[in-house]
């Protein structure tokens, strides 16, 4: 197996005549309509992102999309919004695909999504929200549980603005090798703990660089790349955006990373926990900005530790919902073996001024000034999770509640301080007892997301680990 990952590929991208640059992110339909006339685009992929953030969708011809599929939709099965992982339905979901006779919905293209695919020669993707029978969003689609929630923001005059940072782990072994190993024993692509280090990470940098250079052409601003802490983790971090965009180039940047990796012969995870070392996480920074482009959290004189009286409630609102919307940042079993003390992960709830040990982190002044939100990892829809750090923060301001003391040391270890959920179960418990949550998301979304919880959970109890095999079988 080659030593350095990467390199002796392709090109990355062939553009259409003439060269460079590669095509303007939106890609004008104008351009997508000249790209087909002259052959270079032969696939526009329909999708839009399911309820564990995957990219989901059909292949359809580039002709039948712009005479059709643009204005009418594209349609697919029901039963995309109420699936676990293994694309199983089960009972409970407040939109039934089988109560509905596996019936269709309809993919409706939000041209400002349209991009080509570095990765995928003539392919062009456009992101879609799901709309039902009578043309009315679908209200547990994620993308449309986060719309929801920029709304009750734009009500009030604001928009916001959000980064994901997203951390992943890449192996030396391809996807087919990880699974018919039953992905244990996989080999790490550097051998060290290797965060901010150069020269460890050097094996994998042509790969990040593909990576990295894909993105770009796909209209997303690289701002930063490093080695983590776990052997072979990479972290690469995007400049902040609208909320909405953010999560459209998240899923997709997830979704590219993952076919970048196999076409060089090896695999990448984001899952929140692969093993006892570090885990993946997708740390989310978000601001706010007024009709004026002001920034609503900026130190105006009317709060503490310089920050606005409106930043003071909207982190208040974090701290007092973070129980009840865990689920949305945490949303598998996997996901809270990260969530644990001297994980470099939370597991207490607090805030704290440049507190990397608390779930809130304010950081940044001015136009910069931010909250980071440190709960969720790599494998949180990114969607749900912006969505619920909007909704706690506008509850936090609509009860204009109080700002305890910042947490000054390790908050993990302060036994005073509440916590977060210690298991998805505890999480599903308090999300379908949450007042709050019915309020701002409404009853059909608490029922579909607590299905989805308790989907995950039902085929985790019916499995049999190899912790229990190594425990029992002999010795019990």
């Amino acid at each position: 197996m080659s030593t350095t990952i990467g390199d002796g590929l392709p090109p990355l991208y062939e553009t259409l005549p003439p060269s460079p640059p590669p095509p303007p992110f939106p890609v004008p339909l104008e351009r997508l309509r000249a790209d087909v006339e002259a052959g270079g685009i032969t696939d526009v992929i329909v999708a839009l992102p399911d309820l564990q953030g995957r990219v989901q969708g059909s292949r359809v011809a580039p002709r039948d999309f712009a005479e059709r599929v643009l204005e009418n939709g594209f349609d697919a099965c029901l039963y995309l919004l109420a699936t676990d992982v293994e694309m199983e339905s089960r009972p409970g979901y407040a939109t039934d695909p089988w109560g509905g006779g596996l019936g269709d919905f309809a993919i409706l293209p939000d041209p400002g999504t349209l991009r080509y695919l570095p990765w995928d020669p003539g392919t062009a993707l456009v992101l879609g929200d799901a709309l039902d029978a009578d043309g009315r969003p679908v209200p547990v689609a994620p993308r449309q549980v986060l719309k929801e929630q920029l709304e009750r923001l734009a009500e009030r005059g604001w928009r916001a603005l959000a980064g994901t940072e997203l951390e992943f782990l890449v192996f030396r072994d391809s996807y087919q090798e990880a699974f018919e190993g039953g992905y244990r024993g996989l080999t790490a692509a550097t051998r060290f703990n290797s965060d901010y280090a150069l020269p460890e990470v050097a094996e994998i940098d042509p790969l990040m660089r593909r990576i990295r250079t894909a993105m770009e052409r796909t209209g997303m601003r690289v701002e930063s790349a490093r080695g983590e802490c776990h052997p072979g983790q990479y972290e690469i971090v995007f400049r902040y955006d609208d909320a909405l965009r953010t999560c459209d180039n998240h899923v997709v940047y997830k979704a590219g990373a993952k076919a970048l990796a196999a076409q060089a012969g090896v695999a990448l995870t984001f899952m929140a926990k692969y093993d006892e070392g570090e885990g993946n996480s997708c740390h989310v920074h978000l601001s706010l900005r007024d009709e004026t482009g002001a920034p609503v959290f900026a130190d105006d004189g009317s709060g503490r530790y310089g920050m606005s009286k409106h930043m003071e409630h909207f982190v208040a609102g974090q701290l007092a919902c973070m129980r009840e919307f865990a689920l949305l940042h945490a949303p598998n079993v996997n996901s809270f073996k990260r969530l644990s003390p001297q994980a470099y992960a939370p597991s207490s709830i607090a805030w704290g001024l440049d507190n990397r040990t608390c779930p809130v982190r304010v950081v940044g002044q001015g136009e910069s000034a931010r909250i980071e939100f440190r709960v969720p990892g790599g494998d949180a829809n990114p969607y749900l999770s912006v969505a619920a750090i909007i909704a706690a923060g506008l509850s936090g301001i609509d009860q204009a509640l109080p700002l305890p003391e910042p947490t000054a040391g390790d908050a993990g270890a302060d036994p005073d301080l509440p916590r977060l959920p210690a298991s998805l179960e505890e999480a599903v418990l308090a999300w379908e007892n949450s007042d709050i949550a019915r309020s701002v998301f409404g009853p059909g979304i608490v029922r579909h997301y607590a299905a989805a919880g308790r989907a995950e959970l039902a085929a985790f109890s019916a499995t049999v680990t190899d912790f229990e095999r190594r425990r029992h079988f002999e010795r019990g």
